[in-house]
């Protein structure tokens, strides 16, 4: 802007309603200090209003610079209550500056005696649910109800949402029960429209306090409670159960949620939900989502565009990942991320490499997410040099301080490719603590190499790490089976009797028709199951006709070989593979889900299914991708 161009037509005059329309209308940081320089030189910076429209722009604005708002604050010769609400306001939502709006706020109402408004207060409350400062947030309450403010709705929810941010659940009950009326009584609500929508507001502050403390049943409780709901409602359950790990709940509330056709989903609904159609595999819902969302024109951004990218990827459709990637705009790192980290855990490690090339080319610079999906690739595929390399690229090229995360793709990396010596060592030197992942990591490598005298001290830091982790036992005591040491056995399983630790059960997910089924080692509590068990029946005889022999020694229970077969014959994913097999036209594709690494036998059964059957197969483990084709995996035997 053109500091002249501020003169008013007189040069004698000055004109606030002239200059303040120019204030508002600059488009950055320098337009707007030059127009501040200007009204500094000609003294017109002394009326509270332009010095005040001034200090809004620079706090409040998108090209806001709070520095210089707070130089022009301290240089005000009068600040009213609005000029204090700009800088409090300014603060409370810059990052790390919440104690420093508090910090103003106690000079408004002390030094300067100026008296807050219903403004300030949401400011204020915002600065202390940021900061977790509870005891600042109970003296603010005190203020508003000395100034009489708690008839006023926005000051009310902030001082419910500052309970709920600080944890302080307990106060936030009653706070709420004292503020909200006529839960569950509709015909009440429908009085007054304006008290409906406030009491669905401070609802959905409540269940979304009980999400944030993982206390589903609470939020769950309450939401069921609610005369109304708003989309914002439904969003809070939806991504609280997704972000708790209840995948199929959320999945089904938001089947609900569409069902009922009162509230229809949003941007955020579909961003939500998606992670959980991702790990439950659900590539039809998931499919169903993507047009949803087109048929809506709600705008698929690179947050949403990401999530459904990551959705076809975990679902086994890395190819219409690729094609959604490739509609997206490339000038975020977090699209880039979600199909470099598609591909690697499909094992496409080439094409990998072939899109790390494009996304540098592009000015995009590799993350430390960018690099655990690299190494993770590099570590399926056996890659260890270049694992090794790409990590010291990381480190030196690219400047990035090594995560946690990040050592324990490394380890992973040695394990799986038998250096243990190595990957041990790798884990004593790293500048941090080691955490359970990446013992776990070890002691998965030791089990695979059936090095007992590693994999007892991974073993044994992991107990201590994770005491009622079940994983560290059962990976111990499979080892000591595996060695035909019986008595290690006992003692193993003796201390997780005592310390009443459980294995988790092998569990996998089809779907079918859109419907999700579920199935446990030796489920037999479908209502197909028993055309389920012929099948089963059924795979295991064409598997003997092709030569295959059950590997029983991966049975590591003290029994005898018959029984060993019939174990093996019953895991979760072949279940699921029999109830496919009936469920659906042949040479349809098989997607399964399983929450456990697949295990050997399994995995040279599906390969053979895949030939006998003339079926694509995809299995999703713990870990990575398998696809089944021809008789052979996309692993090429190494996982």
């Amino acid at each position: 802007m053109n500091a002249l161009m501020l003169q008013p037509n007189t040069a004698s005059s000055y004109y606030p309603d002239f200059v303040l329309p120019q204030i508002r209308t600059c488009k950055s940081m320098r337009e707007l200090k030059q127009a501040h320089a200007y009204l500094i030189k000609t003294a017109q910076t002394h009326d509270i209003t332009i010095a005040t429209e001034i200090l809004r722009q620079s706090a409040t604005s998108d090209f806001r610079d709070i520095g210089y708002a707070l130089s022009v604050f301290d240089q005000m010769p009068e600040r009213n209550c609005f000029a204090w609400n700009t800088v409090i306001r300014a603060l409370a939502e810059t990052h790390d500056r919440q104690l420093d709006a508090l910090l103003v706020f106690y000079q408004m109402v002390t030094e300067a005696a100026v008296e807050p408004n219903q403004f300030t207060f949401p400011s204020v409350l915002k600065a202390c649910a940021v900061a977790a400062r509870l005891e600042e947030g109970k003296q603010v309450h005190g203020l508003a109800v000395k100034f009489g403010l708690l008839d006023d709705d926005f000051v009310v929810t902030n001082l419910l949402r500052m309970y709920v941010m600080c944890g302080s659940m307990q106060d936030a009950h009653i706070f709420f029960y004292r503020n909200v009326d006529g839960i569950g009584d509709l015909r009440r609500l429908e009085r007054d429209e304006r008290r409906k929508e406030f009491n669905v507001v401070l609802c959905n502050v409540m269940v979304d306090g009980y999400v944030r403390l993982g206390n589903l049943k609470a939020a769950r409780e309450l939401f069921d409670r609610m005369a109304q709901r708003s989309v914002v409602s439904w969003n809070v359950m939806i991504s609280g159960y997704a972000q708790n790990g209840l995948y199929m709940e959320a999945v089904e509330m938001f089947h609900t949620m569409m069902q009922k056709r009162d509230v229809l989903p949003n941007r955020v609904t579909l961003v939500s939900v998606l992670p959980a159609i991702s790990r439950m595999g659900a590539l039809e819902l998931g499919k169903w989502v993507h047009l949803y969302a087109e048929k809506n024109r709600i705008r698929i951004d690179d947050v949403l565009g990401s999530a459904l990218v990551d959705m076809y990827a975990k679902c086994g459709s890395i190819e219409k990942a690729i094609q959604v990637f490739e509609r997206l705009p490339q000038n975020n790192v977090i699209a880039w991320n979600a199909v470099i980290g598609g591909l690697a855990m499909h094992g496409k490690a080439n094409d990998l490499f072939d899109y790390l090339s494009r996304m540098e080319n592009c000015g995009i610079s590799p993350s430390d997410v960018t690099y655990i999906a690299i190494l993770s690739a590099c570590s399926h595929a056996g890659l260890v040099d270049e694992g090794r390399t790409l990590f010291n690229d990381m480190v030196n090229r690219v400047g990035l301080e090594p995560k946690i995360e990040h050592y324990g793709c490394m380890v992973d990396l040695l394990g799986r490719a038998g250096y243990l010596e190595e990957a041990e060592r790798l884990i004593l030197s790293i500048p941090m603590k080691p955490d359970d992942v990446i013992w776990k990591a070890l002691l998965g490598a030791c089990k695979m190499h059936k090095n007992i005298e590693i994999g007892r001290r991974a073993a044994e830091v992991l107990m201590q790490l994770a005491p009622h982790d079940s994983g560290a036992y059962v990976a111990l005591s499979n080892m000591h089976a595996s060695s035909g040491d019986w008595d290690a056995v006992a003692e193993v399983r003796l201390m997780m009797k005592d310390k009443d630790i459980r294995k988790d059960p092998g569990c996998s997910w089809i779907e079918i028709d859109g419907v999700i089924h579920e199935f446990l080692v030796e489920d037999d509590s479908h209502p197909r199951a028993k055309e389920i068990h012929s099948m089963l029946k059924e795979i295991s005889n064409k598997l003997s006709l092709e030569g295959h022999m059950p590997d029983t020694t991966l049975v590591l229970l003290k029994m005898d070989d018959k029984h060993k077969e019939s174990v093996l014959h019953y895991h979760s994913e072949k279940i699921a593979i029999a109830f496919g097999l009936i469920s659906t036209t042949p040479t349809t594709p098989l997607r399964i889900v399983k929450n456990l690494r697949i295990c050997e036998d399994c995995h040279s059964s599906m390969k053979l299914i895949s030939k006998i059957y003339e079926r694509k197969i995809v299995i999703r483990d713990r870990k990575r991708f398998h696809h089944f084709e021809h008789g052979s995996c996309s692993c090429m035997d190494y996982w």
